[in-house]
């Protein structure tokens, strides 16, 4: 509605795929594509779904940076978009829809503009929508952002960077689905309104996937299918026999490990009263077993979650606004700058701070994405923290999401002159829960105790959702991996005392009302002021005035741009000079800012003076203390600076006349002098006797001249 036109197309490329869309705005261009086997994957109760996002160089007119001048393995960027598509489609497919299915998103042009994650959400949805595939779509997702107070859909790149709220939004025609996004300290009625405008933006997208698929023949009728065989009379002997012994565990309030062992050792009972190995041929009862496992799980949710519906107590016996119990500390390493451990029941991150220079900044080049990172996080997620065992083969797309979430909600509180490079490493020792949002806690504990002078403390909590089918609901702070696991919301919120700083909700079912989000907004903020106010804060109350004695000192300088090359030298000769001689770390940005840095002060002092030396030019008017360095018959010359002199005329040497320079100083005399001119030509004339006058006069009226 803002004048820019989005374009559907369908029918022209990748016609062998189940279902293929184009979308274009500007000069953005994306192609997605669906495919789904014709067949259930044996043995599967859950949809097997992989959404891949894809940016390929040649849609920017670049070629890919590095050694390998080809497109490799994902990067975080690509995972975080496939990530965004991949929680809003996977609830909308039908439960027992079990067919193996790829969605693919490819950038195949970009205008420098025109953002393509805020439309790959739509091309995904759109090529499902002409395929055959079940889906209870369509879906669209749309960035929104407030600019200068505004509410915009879809913003370019440069209006982006004027933003104070900036949110993806996934959903149907009825209700939200999906929200990811950061902001600066807003509050929960700003948030609340920029869901309502992306949500309307949503409703037209979704028309128009209705009146492209209403164009084709193949999408008129959808596919059929059976990838579940039941035993129904199973199913009823699981639920009579088990149902009433799960909804006794629940509620005995046991701790993770324990409940669920109770919780297996139901079905093992029953399996071996009902199912016995002797007297029922092997196949069959193989079959058998697994089909009660799986009514099993779905009795052990319904007592979980009539649970709490029906007397709002939780599996731990908490009540549905009570967190559990936590402690934290900082300062719980010796060498790191800066370190934490935070502890919410059983979930546990340990967080540590590393400061560093400018040269330890994260640069990450890609098509639609180019920026340097001064500040970054990095979530670790063992096997060992939900006790077990598990190969660890490189970072998985489920760290990448949860180290993003906790890094925009903390990069709001980072300043913006911090002189360092910040890295923060959560590695996650326990989970049970919204280990993400323990590690915003952790996070924060640790920025404070490495002296980061960080605007606010920020804390983060998880809300879930039991949603019945009259449509009445309950939610609950603080949520355990279970209820997750049973629940129809994940909604992670982080923030200060002021206002939101990241939020991310993800759910199982087809969508929120807005009365359902605005409650657990409401809920989330009295949780996180809690634990601010009454776990964190005590813990350590603001940031540490100074940083780790392990900590590189800092001092940052500035010098006329048209100096770097003096600095720099032929071949960078001249700094490798001062780093080696120095021991300091130097780096030049373009505007002629300059980070030193070293384990000591003294280095970085040694390489500043070397830099102001190289960098001096004298001022008319102004005082400076030289050596002598030469004599001539007409004057001294005095050394300012290294490689920087000026003329003290004989007349300028003393109050009185002299017959010889000689009779007023020798070379390597130090002596005050004023500089009285900068003819034309760039050389500096220098009085000792003015010099000596206005320090005498200084010094009358007290003035120490040092």
């Amino acid at each position: 509605k803002d004048g820019r036109t989005i374009t559907i197309e369908t029918g022209v490329l990748a016609k062998q795929a189940s279902g293929s869309a184009i979308v274009r705005m500007g000069g953005t261009v994306l192609l997605a594509t669906v495919t789904s086997a014709a067949e259930g994957k044996e043995g599967a109760d859950f949809l097997p779904l992989t959404v891949e996002y894809k940016e390929q160089f040649p849609a920017a007119g670049r070629f890919p940076g590095g050694f390998m001048k080809r497109e490799m393995r994902p990067n975080d960027e690509e995972i975080l978009v496939a990530r965004l598509v991949d929680r809003i489609l996977r609830p909308m497919f039908p439960s027992d829809y079990h067919a193996e299915t790829q969605v693919i998103v490819q950038l195949l042009s970009y205008d420098g503009q025109t953002r393509p994650d805020s439309l790959a959400g739509l091309a995904a949805s759109a090529a499902i929508a002409v395929s055959d595939i079940p889906f209870d779509g369509p879906i669209s997702e749309v960035r929104v952002a407030r600019i200068d107070g505004q509410f915009v859909i879809n913003p370019t790149q440069d209006q982006m960077e004027q933003a104070d709220i900036e949110l993806m939004v996934g959903a149907t025609m009825d209700s939200i689905a999906m929200v990811e996004g950061e902001m600066k300290f807003v509050s929960e009625e700003e948030m609340i309104e920029a869901l309502k405008t992306a949500h309307e933006a949503i409703k037209d997208q979704v028309e128009a996937q209705k009146a492209l698929a209403a164009e084709v023949p193949k999408a008129a009728v959808k596919r059929v299918y059976c990838h579940e065989t039941n035993d129904e009379q199973l199913r009823e002997e699981v639920k009579k026999a088990t149902y009433d012994k799960a909804y006794a565990v629940a509620k005995m309030g046991l701790g993770k490990q324990e409940r669920s062992e109770k919780f297996d050792e139901i079905i093992r009972e029953f399996i071996e009263q009902n199912l016995p190995e002797e007297g029922m041929d092997k196949e069959e009862r193989a079959q058998k077993v697994a089909l009660a496992k799986l009514y099993y799980h779905d009795v052990e949710r319904d007592a979980v979650r009539r649970l709490i519906l029906d007397e709002g107590i939780r599996l731990d016996g908490r009540k549905t606004t009570e967190i559990r119990p936590i402690w934290c500390v900082v300062d719980a390493l010796p060498a790191p700058h800066g370190s934490s451990v935070f502890t919410r029941g059983e979930t546990q991150a340990l967080g540590t701070v590393t400061l560093g220079t400018s040269l330890d900044a994260n640069e990450v080049d890609g098509v639609s994405f180019k920026y340097k990172q001064n500040f970054y996080l990095h979530y670790n997620f063992p096997p060992y923290s939900t006790g077990e065992t598990k190969p660890m083969r490189g970072v998985s797309r489920r760290e990448i999401g949860h180290g993003n979430l906790a890094y925009r909600a903390l990069k709001q509180v980072i300043p913006a002159d911090c002189p360092y490079t910040v890295r923060i490493v959560s590695n996650v020792l326990e989970s049970n829960g919204s280990s993400s949002m323990a590690t915003v806690c952790a996070g924060t504990l640790a920025l404070m105790d490495a002296g980061v002078p960080i605007s606010a403390p920020v804390a983060g909590i998880s809300c879930g959702l039991i949603q019945d089918d009259d449509g009445s609901f309950t939610t609950f702070i603080d949520i355990q991996g279970v209820e997750d696991f049973h629940g129809e919301m994940d909604f992670k919120v982080a923030g200060t005392k002021k206002g939101i700083t990241a939020i991310q909700m993800d759910l199982k079912n087809d969508g929120l009302t807005m009365e359902i989000i605005k409650n657990a907004l409401d809920i989330t903020y009295d949780a996180r002021c809690q634990i601010l106010d009454q776990i964190m804060l005590p813990c350590i109350a603001e940031p540490r005035p100074e940083v780790s004695k392990y900590a590189p000192k800092m001092i940052t300088m500035h010098i006329d741009p048209d100096k770097i090359r003096e600095v720099i030298g032929k071949g960078g000769s001249v700094i490798q000079k001062i780093v080696a001689e120095s021991g300091a770390k130097i780096d030049i940005d373009d505007d002629g800012t300059i980070h030193i840095a070293s384990p000591d002060a003294e280095s970085c002092a040694t390489a500043k003076k070397c830099i102001d030396d190289i960098v001096f030019v004298p001022e008319v008017g102004q005082l400076y203390y030289g050596r002598v360095v030469r004599l001539m018959t007409f004057g001294a010359f005095v050394e300012l600076a290294p490689g920087k002199d000026g003329l003290v005329h004989i007349s300028k040497l003393a109050d009185k006349r002299i017959e010889k320079v000689e009779d007023a100083c020798k070379v390597g005399d130090m002596m005050w002098v004023k500089v009285t001119e900068i003819d034309e030509k760039g050389r500096v004339n220098l009085s000792h006797k003015d010099a000596m006058k206005e320090i005498r006069a200084k010094e009358a009226a007290g003035e120490i001249i040092k």
